[in-house]
């Protein structure tokens, strides 16, 4: 089951251009790695896995402002700021992988009406046309996982919602 769900995984990010492949990544200067600008957000939601199983989900986009400098050719930090009225810190610490996260309150809905937060983790790096990692790429692919507490409306498990990310420059 296990190669199945990897499998249709890379089905699905090759369709939406975020697959990414073993090859080698091209060494690239501080200057063509960092992210800013205005960026198109889209969690791909027809594709979603919630705890570990394929269950359809709202697509969400949203438009990010992105500001980000590097100090190396391995190392950048920087803020994400979302029209959804979040603001958060961007990090990148291997050339290519680019991680930022932020809580999202009330996001696990309880039957009696309750809600828990649910902490949120976008993880993404430059891809090409063909989903291959492209240093300096315009576009980005990745995952957008959120994770809600143990034991959140009473069961003793986490809820954990993650669908394939695509992250485009607009502006």
């Amino acid at each position: 089951m296990r190669r199945v769900g990897m499998a249709a995984a890379a089905t699905v990010l090759a369709a939406s251009g975020c697959l990414v492949a073993g090859s080698p990544v091209a060494v690239a200067s501080r200057d063509n790695l960092a992210l800013n600008g205005t960026y198109r957000a889209t969690s791909i939601g027809q594709w979603a896995k919630t705890n570990d199983t394929y269950h359809d989900e709202a697509t969400v986009v949203s438009t990010w402002t992105i500001t980000s400098t590097c100090s190396n050719a391995q190392q950048c930090t920087g803020t994400v700021t979302s029209d959804q009225g979040w603001s958060a810190p961007l990090n990148m610490s291997d050339g290519t992988l680019w991680k930022v996260a932020h809580d999202v309150p009330g996001w696990e809905k309880c039957p009696d009406g309750s809600s828990y937060p649910g902490h949120q983790l976008y993880s993404f790096w430059p891809v090409d046309d063909a989903g291959m990692v492209q240093v300096g790429s315009p576009t980005l692919g990745g995952f957008d996982k959120t994770t809600g507490p143990s034991g959140a409306c009473g069961r003793n498990y986490w809820l954990v919602i993650e669908m394939p990310f695509r992250l485009e420059k607009i502006g």
